[in-house]
């Protein structure tokens, strides 16, 4: 108890009339609060109780199902074609053709088979006469590369080869059934006689492997390119 109600009591004064009005209304606070609760508890119960429910209004809604649709295949456009090249423009002749020109007609009447001339006498052709394209399944096969490197540098020209001079001969070759080149021709020279020659020597040397038409061995003609260079 403070100090000073006690000595307002000693004094025979009553306690209330000592309190502050702050001191007061702190007193009647519970009272209050307890008086509010009570009231707002009465009006919740009678409006729940005696006025008519609401209820919110249906606010479904019905949604169309999704079909599955199937796309069409990617069709590919072609590119477009190319540009037709314009023909060329006809050329008339400064000729002038006799309009009474006419062509003697071809008869057998006129021309009796007895007098025709014999056909020719079948002559087998041998390929290795001429470069000539011979069927096969199977290229022959250069067996001795590296031999042939040696051979480059040692029919290489030397004073060629001193004057920094090379070039490529390409040269047609007869491989023949066993492998060996039996013939050899030159197709495009070099523009030097030397290193021509030098080519003709190292085909000689050469050795392949036979080229195969339906496993059989046989002869052909190839194309055998032979090159003289310094770098190399």
């Amino acid at each position: 108890m403070p100090d000073e109600v006690l000595h307002s009591v000693l004094k025979g004064q009553p306690e209330e009339e000592t309190l502050t009005a702050n001191q007061r209304f702190k007193g009647s606070y519970r009272f209050f609060v307890a008086t509010a609760i009570l009231a707002s508890v009465v009006v919740h119960f009678v409006a729940f109780e005696f006025f008519p429910k609401m209820q919110a209004a249906d606010l479904g809604f019905v949604a169309d199902e999704l079909a599955a649709i199937e796309l069409p295949p990617e069709v590919r456009i072609p590119p477009p074609p190319e540009a037709i090249v314009r023909p060329a423009r006809p050329r008339v002749s400064a000729n002038i053709l006799d309009e009474d020109i006419t062509i003697a007609a071809t008869t057998f009447a006129e021309n009796p088979a007895n007098e025709l001339a014999p056909p020719p006498p079948d002559v087998e052709v041998d390929p290795s006469d001429q470069p000539v394209y011979v069927d096969r399944d199977t290229e022959p096969r250069l067996l001795n590369g590296p031999e042939m490197l040696r051979l480059l540098a040692k029919y290489y020209p030397r004073v060629l080869k001193e004057a920094g001079i090379g070039g490529e001969i390409m040269m047609w070759v007869w491989v023949d059934s066993e492998g060996n080149p039996t013939k050899s021709q030159i197709n495009r020279s070099s523009g030097y006689p030397q290193l021509d020659d030098a080519a003709l020597a190292i085909v000689e040397r050469m050795e392949f492997s036979p080229a195969m038409l339906r496993d059989k061995p046989i002869g052909v003609w190839i194309g055998q390119p032979i090159s003289f260079s310094v770098d190399k």
